[in-house]
């Protein structure tokens, strides 16, 4: 009776280890969850930074206009007698704009910030204002009230005062609000008289604005083209269009945009806050046109809280195989080691994720990842050298985790070719496994 229970520990005993061995690699996920905290706290207070900078400096900047706006009055539905003010606003034939934007970047700490100054110069013309369209009569047009208006997205950027050369007539651009559809934007009062004003009106400014992270254009124009120039070698390119020509190299990047009235969802003139497009019969908010905006980020490149959150997805992963190969090694090898050095080594990956997210704040993540691998594998190597006993086992299970965390790195590099990378990788060391596992006496 006693050898028949010691055959059948002796036989059910790796069946235990391996058991007990999947409950620690569950186990492991508790701490590798709370780096998992770890590394999104840490990106928030970089977001947190960045935000504290940019509202001293100036957001993101969406530029648009000029757009011109006629009071007139008009006579109520319900009433023929009756009238009230309303406003027709139209955008111009042209706008050229040609932009250099030279970048900054700023710290918070150990937070890098992306800011921006840009030389904007921008010209254009109404070559003739269509009334018609909208059926307003001449003479309701309360010629006097009429005004320009030119939206920035943070006039805190600005750093001089905005000056609108309309028609040889120098006009100063100012936030007092003129226009009670909309609460942004810099206005102007025009000087016109008649509808012979309205005919061939030339615009042109220059703006020296800060902004940060994102430039944006809206294309007002019925034909809007931009050229934009900048040092900062990482553009990410965004918007409803992307530009019809690019040249990015490490001195920088050069791009240009052209568009046309017929790929925007409005028209060239509407009445008060809301039109009708000719491409939908529905009425669509004159304070959207924005949406129609592109432009370029200054983007900067995956930081290192992206990569590591990215590479600790694959905790699990190497640490299911590293005890994997520890186990197969251990049992073909007649050796014992005991469940809690299972346990530390698992805690020794999990560290892994700490030391690469501490180096990676100051000297990026690839640095950082060497630095933490070489880290991680002399500690383990230590330590099995240590348990088995064997200078030769310890250099085959090191040489797993280098090839474990080189594969790893691979794949976060390899984002394209991810997925084929993970598969063809995880098929081939199902393979290895099967293969040593035909040796072991279950």
């Amino acid at each position: 009776m006693e050898t028949l229970i010691q055959n059948v520990w002796t036989k059910s005993k790796l069946l235990i280890k391996g058991f007990i061995i999947a409950v620690l690699v569950l186990l492991l996920q508790i701490p590798a969850y709370y780096v998992k905290e770890l590394i999104a706290e840490r990106e928030n207070r970089q977001k947190e930074s960045i935000t504290e900078v940019s509202s001293k400096w100036a957001g993101k900047q969406n530029i648009s206009g000029p757009v011109l706006v006629l009071p007139h009055w008009q006579n109520d539905a319900d009433s023929s007698r009756n009238k009230s003010k309303h406003y027709a606003y139209f955008l111009p034939d042209e706008v050229n704009i040609k932009a250099q934007v030279s970048p900054i970047e700023k710290y918070r700490g150990i937070y890098k910030v992306m800011l921006y100054t840009v030389k904007l110069n921008v010209s254009g013309a109404f070559k003739y204002v269509q009334l018609e369209k909208l059926k307003i009569p001449a003479a309701n047009i309360l010629w006097n009230e009429a005004f320009v208006r030119v939206d920035v997205s943070d006039i805190k950027g600005l750093n001089d005062e905005l000056k609108l050369n309309w028609n040889d007539e120098m006009l100063i651009l100012s936030p007092q609000n003129l226009d009670p559809h909309s609460n942004e934007g810099l206005y102007a009062p025009v000087h016109l008289t008649s509808l012979e004003d309205l005919k061939n009106i030339h615009f042109s400014t220059e703006m020296n604005l800060n902004g940060s992270g994102q430039l944006l254009f809206t294309p007002t124009g019925k034909s809007t083209t931009v050229q934009l120039h900048s040092h900062w070698p990482h553009p990410s390119f965004n918007g409803v269009i992307l530009p019809q020509t690019t040249q990015v190299n490490d001195s920088g990047f050069n791009a240009s945009w052209r568009s046309l009235a017929h790929k925007r969802s409005f028209p060239q003139q509407w009445k008060d806050d809301d039109f009708t497009t000719s491409l939908s019969a529905t009425t669509i908010s004159a304070s959207n046109i924005a949406t129609a905006a592109f432009g370029v980020d200054l983007f900067v490149p995956v930081n290192g809280y992206q990569k590591t959150m990215r590479s600790i997805k694959y905790a699990a992963l190497c640490i299911l195989l590293t005890f994997a190969a520890f186990f197969l090694i251990e049992t073909t090898h007649k050796k014992s080691v005991h469940p809690f050095q299972y346990g530390l080594i698992g805690l020794a990956l999990i560290l892994f994720y700490t030391l690469l997210l501490s180096f990676s704040e100051y000297i990026g993540f690839n640095f950082s990842y060497v630095i933490a691998s070489v880290f991680t594998i002399g500690l383990f190597a230590w330590f099995i050298k240590g348990v088995l006993s064997s200078s030769r086992l310890t250099s085959i299970l090191s040489i797993v985790l280098v090839l474990l965390y080189l594969y790893v790195f691979t794949i976060l590099q390899l984002q394209d070719y991810s997925l084929l990378l993970g598969s063809m990788g995880l098929f081939i060391t199902l393979a290895i496994i099967m293969h040593f596992s035909r040796k072991i006496q279950w």
